[in-house]
Formats: structure tokens, C-alpha cells, sequence
């Protein structure tokens, strides 16, 4: 009877065990972000591309999506990182549009984790979004891929992302950037602009923190609103902590700031990166089209550019800009109707309108399924 009474015991322990409810692993998430939506991976050979989706520029994300599916027949995964009011509105700008069946995933940004690292500076504020230093976290973002893609939302993909994707980092190399005088076909552009392409147009040379490194104030900068990231060497190297590093030494003794050419978000990885990055062929990132209303690219040169970047205050979907057919063709109306177009006459394209409607893949060619 005692041995039987044993078994008994025993057995109903196991069953409470077996019948506990598991916890979700995809409820999970780090200090930085957490998912709110996601469509599950299931091949190896996806291209990942992480973007930021803020709600004031929405339609702007939604316009990269789009160029991108519309030129290349590779399977992409986007991880769409947000703040917490636009999760909703994000899912339903893909959902309720020509976007509806991309394999993608919600982020969910956390700005706490730039507490004491960014401060105010009213010279340019939207360089100060939490969402312009989600690039410094990427291993912390709750992704499944060991090589990504990052972008900013302010460009227009041309050429076959898979061709970007699939470029050979050097041995140690954590990121591939494109360096600011790599195109000799921008270099009356740059300098019609005053746009800095070294590093004294981004480092304050008078502080000792700056003198320091060691860097010569004329090298070459490069731009990091566009880049290929290897996140296993990111871990090993601990690229975010040297980042979040120069970002508290700045908030110390503001060794940079937004006042200078490229805002408080590139002078970290500029630190970070020197003479430690592969070098991404040039046409995938043609940029500065954002700095002059004055200033244009040649036609030709622009109809071969993979990549084009509006950096810079002047964006495609306000007024004045520059190139705006360019990015304008790409543009999906807001379901929201929170994101419209403004153009010269200052009225904003209704809500709905349809923009070239016939580049617009039918849904059928934007399935990744």
C-alpha cells in the first residue's frame, strides 16, 4: 500500500507539471524593445532589413517597403521599429494597403534606454528622435538573423536589395558603409552644399576627448542612415556599448552636437567604426538629395543609382525638395489619413489619391509567402 501511495503521489506531481501553461517565448523581450506583431519565419534565405516607422513619417517608411518589394523577387522580412502610440497605426498602414502581405514584425522602441545619453538641442530637434539611435541597438532588437540590413526612411531602394544584402564584409568588420568621398559624381553636389565629408565637420577637435583618439580631422566620413550589419560581430566587438559610451561622454561635455553637419546620431558610429568598416559600392548610397532646393543630380546619373538618400532637412514628401518624382512614385496614401504629401501650392494630396497607381504592385506580386 506505502508503494502504491508513493506512485500515486508521484504521478499526480507529474501531471500538474505537464499541465502548467509554458510561457511564450515571443512575449519576451530586452530593456530596448519589444514586438507587439509578427509573421513567423520560416526560411533561411530572407533578407532582413530593419526601418524605423515613426508617426509623423509613416508614409515615408512605407515608401522605402515599397521600392524595395517592387524591385527585387528575393523573400525580405521587415522588422519595423516603433514607439508605442504608432504599433496601431503602423499595422494598419501595412494591413489596410498594397503592403498587406510582406513578412514583417513590430518593434516596439523603449527610449528609456537613452536616459542621460541625449540631450535637448533646438537646432535641428527631429535629429533627436529616440528612433534615429535605434541603430545603435541592433542586437538588442528581438530579431532572428545574424546579418541585417539597416536603413533610415528617408530613401528609395532602385536596384535588387539582395545585391546589397549579399555584400562580403572583411574579416573583423561589423558594418559596411558607404565613406563620403567615394562618388566623384557627387563631389560638386557635396560641395555646392557645404556639406562636410571628413571628420572636422563632425567632431569638436578643440576637446582633449576628441584629440585623444588620434583621428585625422581629414578623413573621410561616411554616412550610417544606410549599412549592412553582422550582428555576431557587433555582439563580440560590444559595438553598442562604445556607442553608448560616446553618447554619455557627449551628454558630459557635448564633444558634438546637432549644430554640426550630421546630428548627434553619426558622430558616435563615425568614432566607433574609424578604419574599421567594408566599403559599400557607391550607387548604393547616393545621397545628400535632402541638404538644397537649388541643387540636382543629373538624370542619367540618378537613373543608375541603387539607393537614393533625401538626408538632410528637405524631404520628398514636403516642400521645397528636390527629385520628388523619384521618391513620390513609390509613396502609398495613409489608411490613417494622419500622412499626406505637401507641394508647392501648400495643399496636401487627399487622403486615397492614387500616385502613379499603375508601379503599384497588385498584391499578388508582393506576396513573400
Amino acid at each position: 500500500m506505502l508503494v502504491l501511495l508513493v506512485c500515486l503521489l508521484l504521478h499526480n506531481a507529474l501531471l500538474r507539471t505537464s499541465t502548467q501553461p509554458r510561457s511564450d517565448p515571443r512575449k519576451s523581450h530586452s530593456g530596448a524593445v519589444r514586438h507587439s506583431h509578427m509573421r513567423p519565419l520560416e526560411e533561411d534565405d530572407v533578407i532582413p532589413v530593419i526601418i524605423n516607422s515613426s508617426e509623423e513619417r509613416m508614409g515615408a517608411t512605407m515608401a522605402t517597403i515599397n521600392s524595395i518589394i517592387s524591385n527585387t523577387d528575393a523573400k525580405v522580412f521587415f522588422y519595423v521599429v516603433t514607439l508605442h502610440d504608432a504599433v496601431k497605426l503602423t499595422r494598419r498602414y501595412i494591413e489596410k494597403t498594397k503592403l498587406k502581405h510582406i513578412q514583417y514584425k513590430i518593434l516596439e522602441f523603449n527610449p528609456m534606454v537613452l536616459l542621460r545619453k541625449v540631450k535637448p538641442d533646438s537646432s535641428r530637434p527631429e535629429l533627436l528622435h529616440p528612433l534615429n539611435f535605434v541603430r545603435f541597438y541592433l542586437p538588442l532588437l528581438d530579431i532572428s538573423h545574424k546579418r541585417v540590413i539597416y536603413l533610415d526612411d528617408d530613401v528609395i531602394v532602385q536596384g535588387d536589395i539582395k545585391d546589397l544584402f549579399n555584400i562580403q564584409l572583411k574579416a573583423g568588420h561589423a558594418a559596411a558603409f558607404a565613406t563620403d568621398c567615394d562618388l566623384p559624381s557627387t563631389h560638386e553636389m557635396v560641395r555646392s552644399i557645404g556639406m562636410q565629408t571628413t571628420y572636422m565637420g563632425f567632431l569638436d577637435y578643440r576637446k582633449q576627448q576628441i584629440k585623444d583618439l588620434g583621428i585625422n580631422p581629414s578623413d573621410c566620413s561616411f554616412n550610417p542612415g544606410v549599412f549592412v550589419a553582422d550582428i555576431s560581430e557587433w555582439k563580440e566587438q560590444k559595438i553598442t556599448k562604445q556607442l553608448e559610451k560616446w553618447m554619455e561622454e557627449n551628454f558630459r561635455e557635448n564633444i558634438y552636437s546637432s549644430a554640426m553637419a550630421g546630428g548627434v546620431a553619426t558622430p558616435p558610429m563615425l568614432i566607433v567604426f574609424h578604419d574599421k568598416y567594408t566599403t559599400l559600392d557607391p550607387l548604393w548610397h547616393v545621397r545628400h538629395l535632402g541638404w538644397s532646393p537649388d541643387t540636382h543630380y543629373p538624370e542619367s546619373f540618378l537613373k543608375e543609382a541603387h539607393l537614393l538618400h533625401w538626408n538632410g532637412p528637405l524631404k520628398p514628401w514636403n516642400y521645397p525638395a528636390v527629385h520628388t518624382d523619384l521618391w513620390e512614385r513609390w509613396f502609398i496614401p495613409d489608411p490613417n489619413g494622419k500622412f499626406s504629401l505637401r507641394r508647392p501650392d501648400d495643399k496636401f494630396l487627399p487622403v486615397g489619391t492614387s500616385m502613379n497607381s499603375d508601379v503599384f504592385l497588385k498584391p499578388s506580386q508582393v506576396s513573400l509567402e
